[in-house]
């Protein structure tokens, strides 16, 4: 009689016993429910947004891709190494809501098969859910301007629906406009218009 194969645990379900450098970390793979970040080596399990969440995501991405020059694409929901380390010591990986890159920075990631980097985006946007108040206008704020991403953009789907749009302003960090609402109009880092009520369910 043939032996059956012992079952192999998934490697998110073992906690790893050390903190994690971004290669470890991708190397973890996808998990089965949810979704991850790295801060500081450990691993920081989140809920499936919800489908308002989502809803606005989407519409927020259709909105954007076709406003695009040429050279930029739009990405939602990927993992970005924040490069805050080097690559040896514990990482920082964020999966911000929707991010836009260099079209030819997103093609060498992807051929590569590595995570994107964060000298390679140009905007990184969140959109605040009721458990990320402050991680999204506090610490990912510190962390998105650590890392050089020029551009953070964070938008708010609690009446009245807005955007605050962050840039660097060099040793200060991140510069915060005042936030937005009805329509969002800039012309930098290009020219682009959000209807912020179109994000409505």
């Amino acid at each position: 009689m043939t032996a059956l194969p012992e079952p192999q645990q998934h490697p998110w379900l073992a906690m790893p016993d050390h903190l994690l450098t971004i290669e470890e970390y991708s190397a973890l793979g996808e998990p089965d429910s949810g979704f991850s970040e790295l801060v500081e080596g450990r691993l920081l399990m989140s809920p499936s947004p919800r489908p308002r969440h989502n809803n606005a995501m989407g519409k927020l991405y259709v909105q954007i891709l076709p406003q695009l020059p040429p050279h930029l694409t739009a990405i939602q929901d990927i993992d970005v190494d924040l490069e805050l380390v080097p690559t040896t010591d514990p990482g920082f990986s964020r999966r911000p809501d929707l991010v836009v890159v260099e079209r030819e920075a997103f093609a060498k990631a992807d051929e590569e098969d590595r995570m994107l980097r964060a000298a390679e985006v140009v905007v990184v946007i969140e959109i605040v859910s009721p458990g990320s108040q402050r991680t999204d206008h506090v610490t990912k704020h510190g962390e998105y301007a650590d890392a050089g991403i020029p551009f953070y953009w964070i938008v708010d789907i609690t009446d009245p629906f807005s955007l605050i749009a962050c840039h660097q302003a060099g040793e200060l960090g991140y510069q915060d406009a005042p936030a937005a609402t009805g329509t969002f109009v800039t012309s930098e880092p290009f020219p682009l218009k959000i209807d912020l009520d179109g994000l409505r369910s």
